[in-house]
């Protein structure tokens, strides 16, 4: 961990909020493995029953990596802010009462009084108060304390409990909070607000690395601990910066956090009108209800995906409006959603799936795995093209920094060791030296002093980016090994932010363009992970292909 401390802190400042991202995923999917392992020793799983739409028990304390995967980047460059030592103190009390919760169940008054303290800490400490309603009030009227105070804290307290209600498929409260961190983290940066910006990349940043994990059919869950962390995180955040700023309307957290508070009021309502208790388990969540009409699980996900995908472009394009327009839009699409819901439980409605969807599209696509004629074109195309795309991006910049060169000539002869000693621990050598070679090839490609590609070979580097995803969604959805990668909802919402951030008006954030390098270094990652899963084990030629990216990045600065 020291040696994280010192590679953390020797960074250039610019690259910053692209190493919090990456980090903190990277972090996380370290991590994953061990908590896994710790919640099977001391039976911290999920038990299948009636409401559960898993089959087998799943370890449940995955939160405790996340928290530990975006503590860590956070610390180190963002502890001097007062905001961020509040919300690390507050967040660190929801994540230790939400393990004792998935370890052995606490009663619902002592998980509140965990909640209530978490927000009094944001509150008290932080300074995240709901002061401000924009032109809702007369111009010039804020909120008395009397009234800020209770407002505050019911608004945190309940949006915390929203997201962990929210948590009832897999990869759903995840999916939901990274569309929102992203928003949130572009806003703070256009609002020049970086401590809260960083903290939010961090949050992303795990739930990338935890979402490979925990998309259908998931292999860990985040349990109390990661769900309360979320929304919290994303309610202090979101009021953080609304109530902070005088530019961004303070209205805006309804749009950002608007999906899981109308999914809790809706089943709060329903649960009140049967005359049941309002914290009682039930079927009535929009995931349930989605899935009852006739969707699939992942189809369930992934609409619920796109719906707060909407809310959050809405956020981002009616950040300067009016308030009462962005009011009313939400009462408008509350409506909406509450009386879809309403009417199809009331008429038994349920989706007809025809015959073009279940029998021409899924049929075909299934006679086309069998086949396999696809697939295998496919991977002879990605087997060489991931491999020689990092040796390009390893050959593309004009400088590096020197202690990149020297850490390269170890990580070489620590590949030659392994392979030659213990050639089974090649697969883990291989990923860790892709892992830390991808960020700064493609960052010194993209920042630096240049690329030697020229403006001609940089637009077909670039293009070769859209072809790796696209055959790595090819492979992952065809492939017929069950022990291969499989393609999830979690692709298409990294397909679709890596198309939202190469649209952003990044320059306006940046010297660089974040987004696209972090939509380049994601789809390098993912592409090895889709690459090691197919080879099951076969790292021969990998290897030598990682060989001669170090190779390469060494004589960077020779040239």
């Amino acid at each position: 961990m020291c040696a994280w401390f010192f590679i953390l802190r020797s960074l250039d400042p610019t690259m910053l909020p692209l190493a919090t991202l990456i980090i903190a995923m990277l972090l996380t999917v370290m991590l994953i493995p061990v908590v896994s392992a710790l919640a099977v020793r001391f039976q911290a799983v999920d038990i299948p029953n009636e409401r559960k739409v898993h089959l087998r028990p799943i370890p449940r304390i995955g939160g405790v990596a996340m928290a530990l995967g975006a503590f860590v980047p956070i610390v180190v460059w963002n502890f001097a802010d007062g905001f961020v030592r509040a919300y690390l103190v507050g967040a660190s009390i929801l994540v230790v009462t939400g393990l004792v919760d998935d370890l052995r169940e606490l009663s619902p008054r002592v998980k509140f009084g965990g909640q209530f303290a978490a927000a009094a800490v944001a509150l008290f400490l932080g300074g995240v108060k709901i002061t401000s309603l924009g032109t809702l009030l007369p111009e010039g009227v804020t909120l008395p304390d009397p009234v800020a105070v209770p407002l505050t804290l019911i608004a945190i307290v309940g949006v915390t409990n929203a997201v962990n209600m929210a948590d009832g498929l897999d990869g759903l409260a995840g999916g939901i909070c990274l569309l929102i961190f992203c928003a949130i983290g572009y806003l703070a940066f256009l609002d020049g607000n970086a401590p809260i910006g960083l903290v939010a990349l961090a949050l992303a940043g795990v739930i990338f690395g935890f979402l490979r994990f925990n998309t259908h059919p998931a292999s860990i869950f985040m349990g109390d601990a990661g769900s309360q962390f979320l929304g919290f995180s994303a309610v202090t955040l979101a009021l953080g910066l609304t109530q902070g700023s005088d530019a961004l309307s303070p209205l805006l957290p309804l749009l950002l956090l608007g999906l899981p508070v109308l999914d809790t009021l809706t089943v709060m309502a329903i649960r009140a009108s049967q005359g049941r208790s309002l914290f009682s388990a039930d079927k009535n969540h929009i995931h349930h209800s989605l899935m009852q009409i006739g969707l699939r699980h992942p189809e369930s996900v992934l609409v619920i995906y796109v719906v707060q995908a909407l809310l959050v472009l809405a956020a981002v394009q009616l950040r300067f409006k009016s308030d009462w327009i962005i009011l009313l839009g939400y009462a408008g699409f509350s409506l909406m959603v509450a009386g879809f819901f309403a009417f199809s439980r009331r008429h038994e409605w349920t989706i007809s799936r025809h015959n073009i969807l279940d029998v021409v599209i899924w049929g075909g696509l299934n006679r086309v795995k069998v086949e396999g004629t696809v697939i295998c074109l496919a991977f002879r195309s990605f087997e060489w093209g991931v491999p020689l795309l990092l040796l390009i991006s390893c050959l593309r910049p004009m400088l590096v920094p020197g202690y990149v060169t020297i850490a390269a000539p170890f990580l070489l002869l620590l590949l030659a060791l392994v392979r030659s000693v213990r050639p089974q621990w090649s697969g883990g050598v291989i990923r860790g030296v892709i892992y830390l070679l991808v960020p700064f090839v493609i960052y010194y490609g993209d920042t630096g002093a240049g690329s030697i590609l020229g403006v001609v070979g940089e637009r077909i580097y670039e293009g070769a980016f859209v072809v790796v995803a696209l055959l790595m969604v090819v492979i992952s959805k065809f492939s017929r090994r069950s022990e291969g990668f499989r393609s999830t909802p979690l692709d298409l919402l990294v397909i679709m932010l890596a198309v939202a951030v190469s649209g952003l008006p990044m320059q306006q954030l940046l010297h660089y363009r974040l987004g696209l390098m972090a939509a380049k270094i994601i789809i390098l990652y993912f592409g090895f992970e889709v690459l090691m899963a197919e080879l099951r084990g076969k790292y021969d030629r990998l290897s030598i292909w990682t060989a001669a990216a170090l190779v390469a990045l060494v004589t960077i600065n020779w040239r």
